[in-house]
């Protein structure tokens, strides 16, 4: 806030008086335009639960909304080539999974977009 005075007035100027307000000044919350950020911003959706099996060669992910979303597990070279002691020492917060002695991130929109590229696929190829 700015003070001026003049010889009959005083006026006060706020950042709303000024178009050089930074930009921090300005945030609002924005409602998600991509359908993916959507579905895990507004609409909640999370990862519940994480499981692995080396023979199928895959991840599962069970969501809060009992859908299950797979990706093999070799499309991850750290997470293949990690011990069974350090694939299952993970940590998930609903919206991704580290593993911090592999230095390996996965999120539940790239397991969205993974699902989502690869719905017309045969299941026999």
């Amino acid at each position: 806030m700015v003070l001026s005075s003049s010889a009959s007035a005083v006026r006060f100027y706020s950042d709303e008086d000024n178009d050089m307000s930074t930009s921090k000044d300005k945030i609002v919350n924005k409602r998600a335009t991509d359908p993916l950020d959507q579905l895990i911003f507004e609409g909640g959706l999370r990862i519940q639960r994480v499981w692995f099996d080396r023979d199928l060669d895959l991840i599962v992910v069970l969501l809060n909304n009992k859908k299950i979303l797979k990706r093999p597990l070799s499309d991850f070279k750290r997470l293949a080539q990690a011990t069974d002691a350090q694939l299952h020492n993970f940590e998930h917060d609903g919206i991704g999974i580290h593993w911090p002695e592999v230095d390996e991130d996965l999120s539940l929109r790239g397991f969205l977009k993974y699902e989502l590229a690869h719905m017309d696929k045969p299941l026999v190829a």
